[in-house]
């Protein structure tokens, strides 16, 4: 690990747009990006691909210590590849967010994805998207950013991208799998998602993105100039 790369964690729970602003910072920081939600969601479609009971924390931190997976980028977008196969589709399903969620409570798996996340830290800097980089993965990280939205327009937000792609999808289920997601990883025993004592929480649910992405730029110049 690159301990002198500048890192910024972007937390928050799914839905508030942490994975779209961190995208934003990076490509405007020419930094790095980890997207740790992908690696738990490989976790979750690798585990179900091998029908393998969720529920089996040793199985499944088995096959989070080994998975065969790398990110690929090209024009401008990120693709997440799982034993040779593109996935980025399959890792955004439903089924398999869900799955993400009750194998992202699981200790064993936090600690078999923990070291493999701090890899990911490089010069000139790292953009880190998920629930617990600035609270138990990138600690000393000088740039901490908790962002959240209510559940209401996080479900708003998921409805009118799954629309987009032509899923037919209930608004009233989304807003009830939003609020039992956000119960799972608020009150797990690894990593609950919080913001970090020292973190700056910004809510988006009335913020257009571009007033979000300058907040985090004028937080990072003057923390890291």
């Amino acid at each position: 690990m690159t301990n002198n790369a500048p890192v910024i964690t972007i937390d928050g729970p799914s839905g508030s747009g942490k994975g779209t602003i961190a995208k934003l910072v990076a490509d405007r920081l020419g930094y790095v990006l980890l997207d740790s939600g992908a690696l738990y969601r490989l976790t979750a479609l690798a585990a179900l691909n091998a029908e393998v009971d969720l529920a089996d924390e040793g199985r499944v931190a088995e096959i989070a210590a080994n998975l065969n997976i790398r990110f690929a980028i090209a024009d401008g977008e990120v693709s997440a590849v799982l034993d040779g196969k593109d996935v980025s589709r399959d890792i955004r399903m439903e089924r398999v967010s869900m799955a993400a969620s009750k194998v992202a409570a699981l200790p064993a798996v936090r600690e078999a994805l923990l070291q493999r996340q701090r890899d990911f830290r490089e010069l000139p800097g790292l953009v880190a998207d998920g629930r617990d980089m600035g609270t138990t993965v990138f600690p000393d990280a000088p740039v901490k950013v908790f962002l959240t939205a209510s559940a209401e327009e996080r479900a708003r937000r998921r409805f009118a991208q799954l629309q987009g792609r032509g899923v037919s999808v209930s608004l009233r289920d989304l807003l009830e799998d939003i609020r039992a997601r956000d119960d799972r990883d608020m009150n797990r025993a690894a990593s609950p998602l919080a913001p970090a004592d020292d973190a700056v929480v910004l809510d988006s649910t009335d913020i257009a993105i571009d007033d979000v992405l300058q907040k985090v730029l004028e937080l990072v110049q003057n923390r890291i100039g």
